[in-house]
């Protein structure tokens, strides 16, 4: 889908110049670096995420047994 929009440097040239009137110069090198920080900041998320995540047992877990019914 976005493979044809950029296989010729005329259309990176009107992308880019249609970012910088919809958004201005100022405000897209601070919209860069905000993304940049949520995305590191995904990234050491999910990474302590596959940390925490005990590893699956080896062997198989004894069944539970049934519980037995209460007195009353």
């Amino acid at each position: 889908m976005f493979g044809d929009l950029f296989d010729s440097p005329w259309k990176i040239l009107i992308v880019a110049a249609v970012l910088i009137v919809l958004f201005g110069s100022k405000k897209l090198p601070d919209a860069a670096r905000s993304l940049g920080r949520s995305m590191r900041i995904l990234k050491t998320e999910v990474s302590g995420l596959h940390e925490d995540e005990p590893e699956a047992p080896l062997t198989a877990a004894p069944a539970a047994s049934a519980p037995e019914p209460a007195e009353h």
